[in-house]
C-alpha cells in the first residue's frame, strides 16, 4: 500500500561506528589479505537451484552513464591481490517494462559531497568520496534523453546513501522499498547517515515484501509485475533487507545484485569485502558471505551485475 511519507524525527542521533569497531576493521585488513574466510563447501553443495521464473514478458535494462575511479582490489575482495586496482562506480540503472519505466539505485544527487558524504564518519569519507566529474542522477538521465518526469518510480536495492541520495533531486518520484529494509533504517531512533532519511521523507512510499517462492538459490522472491519479467530476490547481509532484481531481457537473465557484492571477483572467488571497510558497512558479515555463496552457485546461469563494478555495469549497454 502506498505510504505518503515518513514520520520526521527531531535531530536524531546518527549511526557512527565506535573507535573499537574502526580499529578492529583496520586491524583485520592484513589477516584478511593473508587468510581470507574459506568457502563453506558443505553449504555450497547443499544449495538447491530451483530454476528461473517462468517469464511472460521482457524488460530492457540500461546502465546510466557514470565515471569510475580505481580502488585497490584487496579492499573489494578479501584475499584477492590481482589486479592491483579495479574500476569502481556508483551506477544507476534504467529499467523499461511494458507497464512502467523505473530507476534502480538512484545513487548521486547534486553537491553529493556536501549533502551526503559530509554526514559519514570521517574514517570512511576518503574511501567513498565520489571521483571528480561524478554525474548526478538527473544528468545521467539527461544523457539518455530522459528526465525524472519520465519515470514511474525508483527502486533501491537497499537504503544506503550511495543508492538513494539521488532521490534528493527527484522529490516527486514515488519509491518502492522492501518493508524490512525500511523498518530497519527508517523507523529506529538512530537516523542513517548520508541523507538517507531526507531522501525518503515526505514522498509516496510503496512497501513490498518477498512473498513469493524460491528462485534459483535464493530463498524468497517477489514478482513485481506478475509476469516473471522483474523478480525481486532476497540478498541479505550487507543490510538485512538487501534485494536483487532478476530481469528477463532479450539477451538473457540479468541479476542486479546491489551491494551483495561490490565486484565480480567476490562472486567468482566467494570472498568477503576486506574487514576495512567491510566491518563498517556490512550489517551481518556471516550472512553476506552466505549470500556470496548463493551468487557463486548460479554465476553461469545468469549475468550478475554488482552495482559498484563499473565494467560489469557498462557491459550491459
Amino acid at each position: 500500500m502506498p505510504r505518503n511519507g515518513l514520520q520526521s524525527v527531531v535531530e536524531p542521533p546518527v549511526a557512527k561506528p565506535s573507535l573499537l569497531t574502526c580499529c578492529a576493521a583496520i586491524g583485520g585488513l592484513v589477516p584478511g589479505l593473508i587468510r581470507p574466510r574459506p568457502i563453506d563447501r558443505a553449504f555450497l553443495g547443499a544449495l538447491d537451484d530451483v530454476g528461473l521464473p517462468n517469464a511472460r514478458a521482457e524488460v530492457q535494462v540500461l546502465a546510466l552513464h557514470q565515471v569510475s575511479r580505481p580502488v585497490p582490489t584487496a579492499i573489494l575482495a578479501e584475499g584477492v591481490r590481482r589486479p592491483v586496482l579495479s574500476g569502481n562506480s556508483m551506477t544507476s540503472y534504467l529499467v523499461r517494462h511494458p507497464a512502467a519505466t523505473f530507476v534502480v539505485d538512484p545513487s548521486i544527487c547534486t553537491d553529493v559531497v556536501d549533502r551526503a558524504v559530509a554526514e559519514l564518519p570521517g574514517i570512511l569519507r576518503p574511501l567513498v568520496r565520489p571521483p571528480d566529474g561524478v554525474l548526478d542522477i538527473c544528468t545521467s538521465l539527461d544523457r539518455v534523453g530522459m528526465s525524472p518526469a519520465d519515470l514511474d518510480f525508483a527502486l533501491p536495492t537497499h537504503l544506503h546513501w550511495d543508492h538513494v541520495s539521488g532521490l534528493l533531486d527527484m522529490p516527486d518520484l514515488p519509491v518502492r522499498v522492501h518493508a524490512p529494509e525500511r523498518a530497519w533504517l527508517m523507523d529506529g531512533v538512530t537516523a542513517p547517515v548520508g541523507g538517507v532519511r531526507p531522501s525518503l521523507e515526505g514522498r509516496e512510499i510503496e512497501e513490498f515484501v518477498l512473498d513469493g517462492p524460491p528462485v534459483l538459490t535464493f530463498g524468497r522472491s517477489h514478482d513485481l509485475f506478475g509476469d516473471g519479467s522483474v523478480t525481486l530476490v532476497d540478498l541479505p547481509g550487507h543490510t538485512p533487507g538487501s534485494i536483487g532484481l532478476l530481469l528477463n531481457t532479450a539477451r538473457g537473465p540479468v541479476l542486479l545484485a546491489g551491494d551483495a557484492a561490490w565486484h565480480h571477483l567476490q562472486i567468482e572467488h566467494v570472498r568477503s569485502k576486506a574487514s576495512f571497510p567491510g566491518l563498517l558497512v556490512d550489517a551481518d558479515r556471516g550472512e553476506a558471505l552466505r549470500t556470496l555463496h548463493r551468487l557463486h552457485a548460479v554465476r553461469s546461469r545468469v549475468r550478475i551485475v554488482p552495482t559498484h563494478d563499473h565494467d560489469a555495469s557498462q557491459a550491459l549497454n
